[in-house]
């Protein structure tokens, strides 16, 4: 079974920057697609960055240009770089996987990302 484990969440200033880690069990060139997505308080989770296995990266409005998501296939971990961090970026950040052929959606158990000062 296929499990997620995501890093590197935690408080930050505006402006700063943070990266995010999601470690795979199994190889990441398995899945059709991986990508993150975060929920804010009181607010329904949301799609951030996502990267297909042949490479295409999409990215919501609001962090285009701001964040980066990218993967390492020998250490089966997909980042998300983030830079010039907003308050209004604080939230649990998750990765989700979908896996190959079945179209299963494995997730982590997400980090948590504040930006305050």
């Amino acid at each position: 079974q296929v499990q997620l484990v995501e890093s590197g969440g935690g408080l930050v200033q505006p402006g700063g920057s943070l990266r995010l880690s999601c470690a795979a069990s199994g190889r990441i060139s398995s899945f059709n697609a991986m990508g993150w997505y975060r929920q804010a308080p009181g607010k329904e989770r949301v799609s951030v960055a996502r990267i297909t296995r042949g490479g295409v990266i999409n990215y919501a409005d609001s962090v285009k240009g701001r964040f980066t998501i990218s993967r390492d296939n020998a250490k089966n971990t997909v980042y998300l770089q983030m830079n010039s961090l907003k308050p209004e970026d604080t939230a649990v950040y998750y990765c989700k996987a979908v896996v190959y052929g079945s179209g299963l959606e494995v997730w982590g158990q997400g980090t948590l990302v504040t930006v305050s000062s």
